[in-house]
């Protein structure tokens, strides 16, 4: 059994765009041609005309520009808001791919599926969750340590028991989330010794924001990715914005989400 789902966009109760109408916009666009793309989708010119006359009808705007005669004989073109039309559906139409994706991970197993579906709506309060990839996994006895690329190329350590990656059905290339808690980060100003077994990342200090004995400070990594750490007033003397800091992590200290 295979879960599936088709992507629409209604309005008003009707049918608004869906990929057969997105694939005849496109078209029109490519070829300059409402004739020509009926025939490459194999319709009739008053089929793809009733197509177009039914989505202009829901639109907030015009969805094509026609001309006649002209320099260049006339044509069909589709106006800047078909165009950002198309963008928004293809964006969200991805999405509804990658749901549909964890809905066909659960086989024909309704308990599986309710598993999927508690971690794909889950929301933490820690202040960093972080979009990674998993570019390696070494297990050693009940435990493994997972290596994950950031956004931008930075990386973390996160160590894990080797249940949870079997469980989790970790596997190299899948995409996942760091969640770190703010207080789990600790920041220094000055490059920390070589042989210390947290993380280190190096970035620039973008924010400082005191409240009550605390300081949050928000760190920009090379790679883009912002964390947030949450730290004692007392180091502030320490950091100024624009200035590079480091951010220790102990990789007991990442949880893995996905």
């Amino acid at each position: 059994m295979k879960i599936d789902g088709r992507f629409w966009f209604t309005k008003e109760g009707q049918s608004f765009l869906g990929t057969g109408r997105i694939e005849l916009l496109q078209l029109i666009d490519t070829t300059g041609s409402i004739n020509a793309a009926a025939k490459a989708m194999k319709m009739s010119y008053k089929a793809a005309w009733e197509r177009i006359n039914s989505m202009n009808a829901l639109a907030d705007h015009p969805l094509i520009d026609r001309t006649t005669g002209g320099k260049g004989g006339g044509g069909t073109k589709l106006t800047p808001y078909a165009r950002e039309l198309i963008a928004t559906f293809h964006r969200f139409n991805e999405l509804h791919r990658q749901f549909i994706d964890r809905f066909s991970e659960a086989g024909n197993d309704p308990q599986r599926l309710a598993r999927i579906l508690s971690r794909t709506f889950l929301t933490t309060s820690a202040r960093n969750q972080l979009p990674a990839t998993l570019t390696k996994i070494e297990t050693n006895g009940l435990h493994s340590t997972l290596t994950l690329t950031l956004l931008g190329g930075d990386t973390l350590r996160s160590t894990i028991t080797a249940k949870s990656v079997e469980n989790m059905g970790l596997t190299l290339g899948c995409d996942l989330y760091a969640i770190i808690k703010s207080s789990d980060i600790h920041i220094v100003s000055a490059p920390p010794s070589s042989d210390r077994t947290d993380n280190v990342l190096s970035g620039t200090v973008e924010t400082l924001e005191t409240s009550g004995d605390n300081i949050e400070i928000g760190l920009r990594l090379e790679g883009g990715t912002i964390l947030i750490a949450l730290e004692k007033e007392d180091l502030r003397q320490n950091l100024k914005i624009g200035m590079t800091a480091y951010a220790l992590i102990s990789p007991l200290h990442i949880i893995i989400g996905l």
